[in-house]
C-alpha cells in the first residue's frame, strides 16, 4: 500500500492538514474493500480525488471508471444515462442503448451530486446497491451489474431525508464509509502553501515568471473565508498572473481580486437578491396612478369651472382638493383662472376639450403598460405564468391583454 506522500504526489493533492490527511487515510483503508462511499464536502473542496483514489488501489484499476454528474443530466432522462434504455421506449429511442452501470460492469462509478437524483431514481439505484439488479427503460428484462460506487454531495442529507428530497434507506446504503473533506478557509496553513503551487504551476504554462506575495497579502489572502474554496484559490491565482505585470503582489492589489472581501463575515448561501426590474416596475406604476388621479382631480375642477363659472364657489367646494393638488403657497400665489372655453350647440364637439385630455392619457398609459408587458415577457422567456405572476395580474388578464396590443 502507497503512504500518503506517494498518494499526494500521484494525484495532485496540496496540503498537510489534520482533516485532509484523515479523509485520505479513510480513502486509502477502504480501496481494497467493495464498500460504497460518500464523499462529503462544500463544492471546490476537490471532492472528486477521493474516488480516482479509491479505484486506483482497488482490484477493479484495470476495468472502467466512470464518472456520472446528476445534477447536470436533466431528469427525464437520467435513467436512460444510468440503466440504459430499449428501441422504441420513448420519442426519439431509435436504437437501444446502454447505460453507465452496464457499460461500468467490473469497473466503478462516480455519482456526483447524487443529491440531486430525482427520487424515482433513487428507487432503482437502491436495487442496484441491494443486489446489483436494474431494468432497461422501456423494457422487463432483469440484468446484472458488478460495480462499485462512489458518491459525492455538498448538500446536507440530513436536511434533504428530513425534507424528503432523499431516500434514507438509500442514503445509509450509499454511506457505508463517509469520507468528510474539510473546507479551505479550514486548512489555514495550506492556503499560502496552494497559492504558491498554482501560481507556479500558471507561470510555466503561459511562460513568464511567477507571482509572489508580500506579507501583508498573505495576510490577506489567509484571513479570506474563500467560499469558492480551492477552486475559487486558483482562479484567483490564474487571474492575477495573466493580468498584473508586476510579479510582487502588494495586500491592496490583492484585494481588488477579492469580491466581498470581509474575512470574518460568514458566506451568504441561498440568499435571494431583490429584482431590480420589479423594484423599477413599482416605482413607475405608481408615478403613473398618480399622475391618473391628478388628471381625474384636474379634469372634476375643469367641469365644475364650466358648469358653474363661480370661482369663489368652487374654490370653496373643492378646497380640500385643490389643497391636494397645489401647495398652501401656491395657491397664496396664484388665483384660479377661469378658462374661455368656445361653446358650440354641436353635440359631437360640447366636451372636445375633454376628450383631448382622455385621449392623450390614454395613449401615455398604453404605451407604459405594453413596455412593461414586453419587458416582463423578454425577461421570463415568454412564459405567461411567471410574467403575469411579476407584473402582479393573473395569467387570464395578461393573456387578455396580449391579445388586445397584438404582442
Amino acid at each position: 500500500m502507497e503512504n500518503l506522500q506517494a498518494i499526494k504526489q500521484r494525484f495532485g493533492i496540496i496540503g498537510n492538514d489534520l482533516q485532509l490527511n484523515r479523509a485520505l487515510e479513510k480513502a486509502v483503508r477502504v480501496a481494497p474493500t467493495d464498500i460504497s462511499v460518500l464523499v462529503t464536502g462544500e463544492s471546490g473542496v476537490g471532492k472528486e480525488s477521493i474516488p480516482k483514489i479509491i479505484h486506483s488501489l482497488s482490484h477493479r484499476k484495470h476495468a472502467k471508471y466512470i464518472a456520472v454528474n446528476c445534477g447536470a443530466i436533466p431528469e427525464g432522462t437520467i435513467d436512460s444515462e444510468l440503466f440504459g434504455h430499449e428501441k422504441g421506449s420513448f420519442t426519439g429511442a431509435t436504437q437501444d442503448r446502454k447505460g453507465y452501470f452496464e457499460v461500468a460492469d467490473g469497473g466503478t462509478i462516480f455519482l456526483d451530486e447524487v443529491g440531486e437524483l430525482p427520487l424515482t431514481t433513487q428507487v432503482r439505484l437502491l436495487r442496484v446497491l441491494e443486489n446489483g439488479e436494474f431494468i432497461k427503460v422501456g423494457s422487463s428484462k432483469t440484468l446484472k451489474t458488478n460495480v462499485r460506487i462512489v458518491a459525492a454531495t455538498n448538500v446536507n442529507m440530513q436536511a434533504a431525508i428530513e425534507k424528503e428530497r432523499f431516500r434514507e434507506d438509500l442514503y445509509y446504503r450509499l454511506s457505508t464509509v463517509e469520507i468528510q473533506l474539510p473546507a479551505l478557509r479550514d486548512r489555514n496553513e495550506d492556503i499560502h502553501l496552494l497559492f504558491r503551487k498554482f501560481a507556479a504551476d500558471f507561470a510555466q504554462k503561459y511562460r513568464m515568471p511567477s507571482i509572489r506575495l508580500d506579507e501583508n497579502a498573505v495576510n490577506v489572502l489567509l484571513n479570506y473565508r474563500f467560499p469558492g474554496n480551492i477552486r475559487q484559490l486558483k482562479n484567483l491565482a490564474e487571474q492575477i498572473s495573466v493580468i498584473e505585470e508586476s510579479r510582487t503582489i502588494t495586500a491592496s492589489k490583492l484585494n481588488q481580486y477579492l469580491p466581498n472581501n470581509n474575512g470574518n463575515l460568514p458566506a451568504v448561501v441561498g440568499g435571494k437578491k431583490e429584482n431590480d426590474f420589479s423594484t423599477e416596475r413599482d416605482i413607475m406604476y405608481k408615478i403613473l396612478f398618480d399622475m391618473r388621479n391628478d388628471i381625474n382631480d384636474l379634469k372634476k375642477l375643469t367641469l365644475d369651472l364650466m358648469k358653474n363659472g363661480d370661482i369663489e364657489q368652487v374654490q370653496e367646494e373643492n378646497h380640500q382638493l385643490l389643497e391636494k393638488i397645489y401647495s398652501d403657497k401656491e395657491l397664496k400665489e396664484h388665483d384660479i383662472e377661469v378658462l374661455n372655453i368656445p361653446q358650440n350647440n354641436s353635440e359631437d364637439k360640447e366636451y372636445d376639450f375633454i376628450e383631448t385630455i382622455e385621449e392623450d392619457e390614454s395613449l401615455s398609459l398604453q404605451d407604459k403598460e405594453i413596455e412593461m408587458i414586453k419587458k416582463s415577457l423578454e425577461k421570463n422567456n415568454n412564459k405567461r405564468k411567471l410574467a403575469a405572476k411579476e407584473l402582479g395580474i393573473s395569467e387570464r388578464t395578461l393573456y387578455r391583454k396580449i391579445k388586445q396590443y397584438n404582442l
